[in-house]
């Protein structure tokens, strides 16, 4: 574990996620995006359909729908910092 902490490339990568906008990054920060819009998602349909239709169907909905949003969103801002960049 700590070796790969510790790993060179791993750092340089770590550290581009905040200063450079290439395909891994982009690949990178589309799927922290998605996979905290699913939590997101999954607590909100909890939060308001859970008592109607389950809390686990509910939960399931709503992390399935909430990267529906967030996907395109993401993808449109990672271009348009792109461009600014340049």
């Amino acid at each position: 574990m700590f070796d790969f902490v510790n790993n060179p490339e791993f750092r340089n990568f770590l550290h581009s996620l905040n200063t450079d906008i290439n395909f891994a990054t982009v690949l990178a920060w589309l799927v922290i995006a998605v996979i905290l819009s699913m939590l997101g998602g999954a607590m909100g349909g909890m939060m308001l359909a859970g008592k109607e239709i389950g809390y686990k169907f509910s939960a399931i909905i709503g992390s399935l729908f909430a990267p529906a949003g967030v996907i395109p969103a993401i993808v449109l801002s990672l271009l348009i910092v792109n461009f600014i960049h340049k």
